[in-house]
């Protein structure tokens, strides 16, 4: 049964203009460059703490 209750919904993909206006839309930066930059710091830090205490762990078990 078609259901006449709704009125048909025209597909934007299918309009030429639309799409080329898409297409040539300024895209914003993405805002991952500064979280990735942010989590290699603290990877960078958490791994010289992890080998500090190893470092320490066995100075004191040599000693």
């Amino acid at each position: 049964m078609a259901d006449y209750q709704n009125p048909p919904v025209e597909d934007p993909s299918a309009s030429t203009q639309m799409f080329r206006a898409f297409v040539d839309e300024p895209q914003p930066k993405p805002a991952t460059a500064v979280s990735e930059s942010s989590r290699t710091g603290v990877i960078t830090v958490g791994v010289i703490v992890v080998l500090a205490i190893i470092a320490a762990v066995v100075y004191l078990a040599v000693k």
